[in-house]
Formats: structure tokens, C-alpha cells, sequence
């Protein structure tokens, strides 16, 4: 058996801890440092401090800094420095008091809501919305009252009225989560319920809790120092919420006292406060990014890599490449290379690739699963994914050298010069915003058309392109109609611009064979009616030889062979491309073939040879 090659993809991207990714976050890094040293401060108060938080000494009453006494003392004559020291472990002990009871009251409830469903979550979403109706300041002064001012109780009510945030974030995960097919797969090999809960979906929701969690702790710590300001606590407990209340009443004429408790408690809060922000630009990318520096030198071992082929000996003949001139290409590439960032190094995955197209040619790009054809289309588009890297000789749309502007001004080209249908048609359509919405808006913003001409031309596209019924479709959701229609769809909002160039990718990978031979059929007549340059993206030979004039073959991130199809299917001069043409065809009856046999002379002829 002969060995096949494994294709060459884009680097497979390492997954890094959220903790490393963290690190790299200046602002974030800045943040955790504040408040480790808060947390230090806190623990090591009993040796830190120079005085009894406690001791009263008439003679400190209201000094200023000096002395032996730092930060000065209070009304009362007490050290002021070691009050705060001690103040943060009170102000700490009580935020993990309130963050704990959220977490195991909050996380637990949402996701068996979420999970289970029905009865549960009715019971469970009717609490916590019970529980955000309440007034949280009016009922911890009920609580304090009826409590003897007891610190922790305070501290667990508090919890229990800020566990909805907890319960609606891991409701919402969990929703999302039990819907996959691994939660399915997991169930139908004999897991148990909670071994799911707890394997999966608590998996799933730690994420978003640690930031929730981060930004409740900033909450307690505010809320806990404004009951202290009001009295509420121990007078014989340090607190920074009681030190604001004393530095208050006499903030006129000794605002130092103030001063100080205000400083931490505002570092503190903020400091949470960045933390959880970091956290959540994190939490929903759970790969290492690229950094500048990476990504210069990605452009820089990309262009220094050896040219692509001359002309003389570029695959597919003497031709090479490139059969037109610049002026007259609709799209032109010249020596395309992709790279990703590794921690080995540099993995090109587009190497020196070269190819054109001319108005009203439609051209293909074929190529087994990751052979580099996508992304050498995503470059053109400028939609490389997040860590790919692009250098080119030029590319030009149009006639017009765009490789080398800014991103804004390739953007500009996208639904003007350049049409995109994208692959999977039914995750390219917002799911919240009806067909009409989303057809309507580009020509506006894009085009600067008026609403109602805008709509009536999105409606004549819709109809160009086979839509029975356009006026129900632009009303409708996506969930609302067929995978066939969202791909007509697609085209339409593609065409909609009348773009030179037209960028079709896998076109009919999800439809059935029917819908498939339409989508193709329906391309190649616009591509005629508009004289657009038509570029089709495909692992199929058979779509190529349906539509297309002219064929690139792709193998390993590099061009094999190109030329017109005809020739391409008669006279393959490459092994690969004979193997994708073999591996494209079978012993199936043809079209005609088949139109023949379903005859009714076709099927007399069966019979007599039965």
C-alpha cells in the first residue's frame, strides 16, 4: 500500500492556560499585583502592624504623620497605619464570604437549570428574578438589626442576594453546552447525569464564573464598607468602611483621616474590577495570539523564503501561472505565502502560489483538504484567521494593486469590487435579524442607497436568483428556511453590489445533490449576466468540470498544475491531478446515461434483457 501524505493545514494553534495568557495582559498583570499585595498586607497584618489596631493613646488624637505613627492617628488616638493593615483582613474576609456563597448557591443552580430544564428552571429563573427585585442595602439593615450586627451572616445574605448573577451566567453556558453532540454521545454511552454535570458542564461554565466571580468581589468590598460607614459592624473590629465613617466626620478639618481608607478601598476595588475585565477579553479565546514581534518575523522569514517558479518552469505548461496581463485580470495573484507562528518556528502553509483570472472567466481552485486553497482565498479577501501572516509579490483586483494597502482600504473592496459566498450557508446568516435586514443594510451602508431602493433591490436579486416568493423570504428568519435557499441567499447578498470579481467557497458543501446541481447551474448564469470574474473554491473535479473554464490544482500548499479544464481532464501532466480526477469519477451511469435508461425504450430494453 502506497503511503499518502498528510495535508498540510494551518499550524495547529497551542492551547495556552488562561493563567500564561493572563500574564501577558500589562494592565491585567498590574491589577493582580495590586491585589496581591492587598492579600499579603492582610495576611501578615499581625507582624506588619506597629501598634494594637486598638490602643487608644489621647495624645495620637487626630495627628498628622510622624512620630512613629506614619499615616498619624485618629479621632479616638489609634494608629492609623495598623488599623488599615488590619481593615483589609476584615474587608477581605468578608468579600470571600460573599463570593463563596455565591458560587456554591449561584454555579450549582444554573447549571441544573440550564441542563435539566422545564420545572427546574422555571423554579430556579423565579427566584433569582425574586432575589434581583429585592433592595440589597434595605435588607442587609433588616438583617443587621435582627442579628445583633453578626459579620458574617451579613456577609452570607449578601451572597445569597448577589447568587443570580452567578445563576443566570452558568444558566446561560449550560444552555448552550446541552445542546452538543458530545453531552448526546456522553449520554448514550451509559454516563450518568452526574458525572455529565460534573465532568462537563461545570468544565464548561469555570470560565466565565471566575470572572463574575472577580467583579462580586469588588461589589462586596463596596457594599460591606458602606454599612460600616453607616455603623453597621463591630466598633471593636478594624474595617475601612468605619475609618471613612470617622475620617467623614471630620474630613473638614483633619482630611487625612479620610484620606487613607479611601485610597485603599478605591486601589482595591479598582484593582478587581481590571482584574475581571482582563479576564473576560480572555475567556472566550482559549488560544496563544500571535504578538507583533512574532508576527514581524513571520513576514520576515516569509519574504526571504525562495521565489515561486519562473514562467518556464511554472507547472501546467509554458503559460506558468498566469495567462493574462495585469491590465486585463479581474484578480491576479503573484508568489502568495501563508505562514502561522509556532513555537518551532515558522509553518508555511501557502508557498509562493501564482494564479489569475480574467473578466468572465470563472476559475477553480481544487485541492484535497488542507491543501492551502482557502487560505490563499481568505489572503485575497484579507480574512486570514487570527496568527496568519500573508506576503505577496501583488495582488491585484481589477487591475489595481491592493496587496499592499491598509486593512481598511481592502475592506472598502469587500461588497463593492469584490462578492463572497461562504461556505455552510445556514452559520452565515445572523440568526437575529430577519434575511431582509441583513441584505438591506450592506447596500445601505456600503452602497448609500436610500431604505426603499435599497429593499426593492434586494428583492429583484432575490428573485434573479430563483426565490419564489421574495417578500415572505425578507421577512423571514434563517432557522425559517431551507439550507438550499439561505445559499441562494448568500448569493444574493453577494451579487447584490455587482462586484467585478465574485469569490465562491465550497458553495455546495451542505447541500443535497439536487440543490448542488442548482447553486452551480445559478453561479454560472450570473457570472454570465454580469461578465463577473468567477473564482470557485472545491475538492470536487466534478464541480470544476460543471462550471469552470480554467483550473488551478493545489497540493501541499503549492500550485501542481493549472490550465483550461478540457485539457486538464484529457491530459493531466501531474500524478496528483490525475489522482483527484480518478478519485472524482466512479463507474456511476452519467447524466445522459441515466436520462437514457429512465426512457420508456430504456426500460423495455431492460426488461427484454431480463
Amino acid at each position: 500500500m502506497t503511503a499518502v501524505p498528510l495535508p498540510v493545514g494551518p499550524a495547529p494553534v497551542k492551547r495556552v492556560s488562561l493563567g500564561r495568557r493572563y500574564l501577558r495582559r500589562p494592565l491585567g498583570v498590574a491589577a493582580l499585583a495590586v491585589f496581591a499585595i492587598v492579600v499579603a498586607v492582610a495576611v501578615l497584618a499581625p507582624w506588619l502592624a506597629p501598634f494594637d489596631p486598638d490602643h487608644l493613646d489621647f495624645a495620637l488624637s487626630h495627628a498628622t504623620p510622624g512620630n512613629g505613627h506614619p499615616l498619624g492617628g485618629d479621632s479616638a488616638g489609634r494608629d492609623v497605619l495598623s488599623r488599615l493593615l488590619y481593615g483589609a483582613r476584615t474587608t477581605l474576609y468578608g468579600a470571600l464570604i460573599t463570593c463563596l456563597t455565591c458560587v456554591v448557591l449561584g454555579v450549582p443552580a444554573g447549571v441544573a437549570a440550564g441542563y435539566f430544564g422545564g420545572v427546574t428552571d422555571r423554579v430556579a429563573s423565579w427566584i433569582s428574578d425574586a432575589l434581583q427585585s429585592v433592595p440589597v442595602m434595605i435588607v442587609l439593615l433588616v438583617v443587621a438589626a435582627g442579628t445583633g450586627q453578626n459579620f458574617a451572616v451579613l456577609m452570607v445574605t449578601l451572597g445569597v442576594l448577589l447568587a443570580p448573577g452567578h445563576y443566570r451566567i452558568a444558566r446561560a453556558r449550560a444552555l448552550t453546552v446541552c445542546r452538543e453532540p458530545y453531552i448526546d454521545a456522553a449520554r448514550v454511552s451509559g454516563v450518568t447525569t452526574l458525572r455529565i454535570l460534573r465532568t462537563h458542564m461545570l468544565r464548561a461554565v469555570y470560565a466565565p464564573v471566575i470572572v463574575q466571580t472577580a467583579l462580586t468581589a469588588g461589589i462586596a468590598i463596596g457594599l460591606q464598607a458602606g454599612l460600616q460607614f453607616l455603623g453597621v459592624g463591630s466598633a471593636s473590629t478594624p474595617s475601612w468602611g468605619q475609618m471613612m465613617n470617622d475620617g467623614f466626620q471630620t474630613m473638614l478639618s483633619y482630611p487625612l483621616i479620610l484620606l487613607w481608607p479611601s485610597i485603599a478601598l478605591g486601589l482595591t476595588i479598582a484593582a478587581l474590577a481590571f482584574i475581571g475585565s482582563t479576564l473576560a477579553d480572555l475567556v472566550s479565546v482559549r488560544v496563544e495570539l500571535p504578538t507583533a514581534r512574532r508576527r514581524a518575523r513571520v513576514r520576515r522569514e516569509l519574504a526571504a523564503a525562495p521565489g515561486a517558479l519562473s514562467r518556464e518552469s511554472a507547472p501546467g505548461g509554458p503559460s506558468g501561472a498566469h495567462v493574462h496581463e495585469v491590465g486585463g485580470s479581474a484578480l491576479r495573484v503573484e508568489n502568495l505565502r501563508v505562514g502561522y507562528a509556532t513555537r518551532e518556528g515558522v509553518n508555511e502553509v501557502v508557498r509562493g502560489v501564482s494564479f489569475d483570472a480574467a473578466p468572465g472567466e470563472v476559475l477553480g481552485i481544487v485541492g484535497e483538504s488542507g491543501s492551502g486553497k482557502t487560505q490563499t482565498i481568505f489572503s485575497v479577501l484579507d480574512l486570514l484567521p487570527a496568527g496568519g501572516t500573508a506576503v505577496a509579490g501583488g495582488i491585484w483586483v481589477g487591475g489595481e494593486e491592493v496587496g499592499h494597502r491598509s486593512p481598511k482600504e481592502r475592506a472598502a473592496l469587500l461588497g463593492r469590487a469584490i462578492g463572497y459566498v461562504p461556505q455552510e450557508p445556514m452559520t452565515n446568516l445572523d440568526p437575529s435579524y430577519p434575511i431582509g435586514h441583513q441584505l438591506v443594510e450592506p447596500l445601505r451602508r456600503v452602497h448609500g442607497l436610500a431604505k426603499a431602493e435599497a429593499r426593492q433591490r434586494a428583492r429583484d436579486v432575490l428573485v434573479r436568483v430563483g426565490i419564489q416568493d421574495p417578500d415572505r423570504v425578507l421577512k423571514a428568519y434563517p432557522h425559517q428556511i431551507s439550507g438550499g435557499m439561505a445559499q441562494r441567499v448568500l448569493i444574493a447578498g453577494a451579487v447584490a453590489g455587482r462586484p467585478s470579481l465574485l469569490v465562491a467557497d465550497e458553495p455546495t458543501t451542505a447541500l443535497d445533490v439536487t440543490v448542488q446541481a442548482e447553486v452551480l447551474e445559478l453561479l454560472r448564469e450570473l457570472q454570465r449576466e454580469y461578465g463577473m470574474a468567477l473564482v470557485i473554491v472545491t475538492h470536487d473535479f466534478g464541480v470544476v468540470a460543471d462550471i469552470c473554464d480554467r483550473v488551478v490544482v493545489m497540493k501541499d500548499g503549492r500550485v501542481v498544475e493549472t490550465g483550461p479544464v478540457e485539457r486538464i481532464f484529457q491530459r493531466p501532466e501531474d500524478p496528483y491531478t490525475a489522482e483527484l480526477i480518478g478519485a472524482s469519477l466512479d463507474d456511476a451511469a452519467c447524466r445522459d446515461e441515466l436520462d437514457e435508461a429512465c426512457s420508456p425504450a430504456g426500460v423495455r430494453g431492460e426488461e427484454a434483457a431480463r
